[in-house]
């Protein structure tokens, strides 16, 4: 779970400016983030909810989470970006090997699943969040290598996400909130109510 969190902590240090795609929740570079897959993520996060006891959890609902699970797929898909601009090699095995770890450190699956609806993570953003955490230790071993202190190493591999996203032009669409340099999040606006809407609200 500090893992997941400590992720999930990253995804709040990117810079977005407007979308101008009407069907999409977001654009990095040439790649489209559709409404529609972020409808699926949304709707299969709720769908996960209804089968644990969710009590004493803080979890996000409407265009909140609509927000947070668009700004994950932003910065997971930015470390992809990264790792490939980079060439850092990520084999099947690494990934495996940590999933695995964090099924076990999770108790095994069925806590993992819990422990998944707490952090809102969907079951099928799983291997892109692996993906991610493996590519941010790599980046972190390669910056302590080069003589970055320790204390250093979270704020330069913010950096280099922030610098993916002003290199590709990251966009979102206006109708998931507006983008806040300060707090570094997509805080909402008065058009944000049309955005993706969990299906049956």
């Amino acid at each position: 779970m500090k893992k997941i969190l400590a992720l999930l902590g990253v995804i709040s240090v990117l810079a977005l400016s407007g979308c101008g795609k009407v069907d999409s929740a977001a654009t990095i570079g040439d790649i489209t983030i559709s409404q529609a897959s972020a409808q699926s993520i949304i709707d299969e996060i709720l769908s996960e909810r209804t089968k644990i006891d969710t009590a004493g959890m803080q979890i996000q609902t409407g265009n909140a989470l609509n927000r947070a699970q668009l700004r994950f797929t932003i910065v997971t898909t930015l470390f992809d970006e990264i790792a490939k601009e980079l060439k850092l090699e990520i084999s099947s095995t690494e990934i495996e090997q940590a999933k695995s770890d964090l099924i076990a450190q999770s108790g095994g699956q069925e806590a993992l699943a819990k422990n998944l609806v707490a952090a809102e993570i969907a079951p099928s953003n799983f291997d892109n969040y692996v993906r991610a955490i493996v590519t941010s230790n790599k980046l972190q071993d390669a910056l302590l290598a080069s003589g970055v202190a320790e204390a250093e190493v979270s704020a330069r591999i913010n950096q280099l996400i922030n610098a993916k996203a002003a290199e590709l032009t990251v966009k979102v669409n206006p109708r998931y909130g507006t983008w806040d340099q300060d707090t570094g999040d997509i805080v909402a606006t008065d058009s944000a109510g049309s955005a993706v809407v969990p299906s049956g609200k």
